[in-house]
């Protein structure tokens, strides 16, 4: 897939915002940033707000999506989640952190994994 890599990021957010609507949950907010941190979907599951952290490849050449989920990145991750909470005034609301993986290869269809409370947060 060529193009820039915010917009191959795009593209599998892309994916996965669609993946997680098929499932039947609301998709909050996309992108969300607070100073340098961030974190790609914010939905609802109908229970609790799940903050999603989303990785694409197009293929596993350099390992599969979920390897690349650094120590730094969930520290980021907590942060930019605490922040949105705490913006929009839902301290003590259940939360949870997945990740959703996507490998595309070629013009095959994409493989969408989801892993649920792949962190725990304690907001």
């Amino acid at each position: 897939m060529s193009g820039s890599t915010r917009d191959i990021g795009n593209r599998g957010e892309d994916l996965a915002a669609a993946y997680l609507e098929s499932k039947g949950w609301t998709i909050l907010d996309r992108n969300y940033f607070f100073q340098r941190s961030e974190v790609d979907i914010v939905a609802y599951d109908g229970t609790l707000i799940v903050f999603v952290e989303v990785k694409y490849r197009s293929g596993t050449r350099r390992g599969y999506p979920e390897e690349s989920i650094s120590k730094k990145k969930i520290a980021h991750i907590y942060k930019a989640a605490e922040a949105w909470i705490y913006e929009r005034r839902m301290d003590g609301s259940p939360v949870r952190l997945d990740v959703v993986t996507i490998v595309q290869e070629g013009g095959k269809a994409p493989d969408i994994r989801h892993y649920e409370n792949a962190m725990h947060l304690d907001l």
